[in-house]
């Protein structure tokens, strides 16, 4: 039998639409926000919403940011003749923390999916492709996550830029298959910007 009052279980229903928070975590949430102060709360709640209205996607790069262009797009110490492309700014930051590329960037947004209606009109690969042409891209790497939606969609891009004179490179297999960029240590993904090889359009 449920002991919970109504505002109770609103609360913890909430919490449990938040990514990985099950029940029980839900319900630790919701009762280590009735144990801090009503300022914390208000403190937390403000927090939220300030950054739901300033945080958005840079017109450049489409990266997560409260300026734009962001504060990566605007360094002029940054290579502007290669561009890692990358699925989500999950992806661009772990890349960021191994501090081995020191080019621009591109967020796609996704990867090819069909089973779960993703087709690449619904990435930013129109905008990747102009981009790149515009700022006289040398290099492309490709920094997809290695699952399958990541190779199709690598292989995709890839069939898209070589007609147009760009080398395409991909980062090297120091991760785990199926694994997820954001997880990876810095080490790792330092040596595998380091090992990345150039795609080919042939199959």
């Amino acid at each position: 039998m449920n002991q919970y009052s109504s505002a109770m279980n609103r609360l913890i229903d909430v919490l449990k639409r938040l990514p990985g928070i099950g029940p029980k975590s839900a319900q630790r949430l919701a009762f280590y926000i009735l144990e801090v102060t009503p300022q914390e709360v208000e403190e937390l709640a403000q927090t939220i919403v300030d950054a739901k209205k300033s945080i958005k996607n840079c017109s450049q790069c489409f990266h997560i940011t409260d300026k734009d262009p962001c504060e990566i797009c605007v360094d002029d110490s940054r290579d502007k003749s290669i561009m890692c492309v990358v699925e989500t700014p999950k992806d661009l930051m772990a890349i960021e923390r191994s501090r081995s590329f020191k080019g621009l960037y591109h967020v796609l947004g996704g990867v090819i999916a069909p089973l779960d209606g993703v087709t690449p009109d619904a990435l930013r690969i129109k905008e990747l492709i102009q981009r790149a042409d515009s700022l006289k891209i040398s290099e492309i790497v490709l920094a997809m996550n290695p699952t399958t939606e990541g190779e199709v969609t690598a292989m995709y891009i890839t069939k898209l830029l070589t007609p147009l004179g760009m080398k395409v490179t991909r980062i090297a297999y120091g991760l785990p298959i199926g694994g997820d960029l954001d997880y990876v240590d810095e080490a790792t993904l330092s040596k595998s910007l380091e090992g990345r090889r150039e795609v080919s359009d042939k199959i």
